[in-house]
């Protein structure tokens, strides 16, 4: 199984593709998109969606991975950051896949052992599940880390624990898209 994690952010969103085999856990790539300084909002949005959308077409993953949004102490932050998690989601939603969402606190509990753990824990943790030489960027290692969430939970469920809301079959949803549209 292949999952791409996201670290969703307006200046950084970190991106990592994870396959498992077994028990085995495999990097495939990572990395972080970075939108140019000066650009609003709405274009940052727009580089970040068309960004992720390269990645999730070239390495082709069966699920996405988004952490969802803390409470900053800004509100704007707080605001910025779901128009960002908007994005990303759409953007996995129009290629049909399965999209999961994981709170930092889960991610950091199944990947450290500790929902409390440091950034640099984290990122030791996945350099070492992974077998990389060196540790990720910080994005990229929080979005290796959420990947690596997922196929763990995924593992020991029948159906993957983090669709939530009621999650529809894909026929199920089309069904229900082309009864509103008329």
């Amino acid at each position: 199984m292949r999952v791409l994690g996201l670290d969703p952010g307006s200046r950084r969103t970190g991106w990592g593709v994870v396959d498992r085999s077994g028990n085995l856990f495999r990097c495939v790539e990572h990395g972080f998109l970075a939108p140019p300084a000066g650009l609003d909002l709405p274009r940052r949005l727009h580089f970040l969606a068309r960004g992720v959308g390269a990645v999730m077409d070239r390495f082709a993953p069966g699920a996405v991975v988004v952490e969802e949004a803390f409470h900053h102490e800004s509100v704007r932050s707080t605001l910025v950051l779901g128009h960002v998690r908007g994005a990303l989601i759409v953007a996995a939603v129009e290629r049909g896949l399965e999209v999961a969402e994981y709170t930092p606190r889960e991610i950091k509990l199944a990947v450290a052992g500790n929902g409390g753990a440091a950034k640099e824990q984290v990122a030791f943790m996945v350099q070492r599940i992974l077998g990389l030489s060196a540790a990720p960027q910080a994005d990229a290692a929080d979005a290796l880390a959420g990947a690596l969430c997922h196929l763990n939970r995924s593992r020991f469920a029948s159906r993957p624990v983090a669709r939530r809301g009621g999650a529809r079959s894909s026929k199920a949803w089309e069904a229900l898209l082309a009864r509103t549209a008329r």
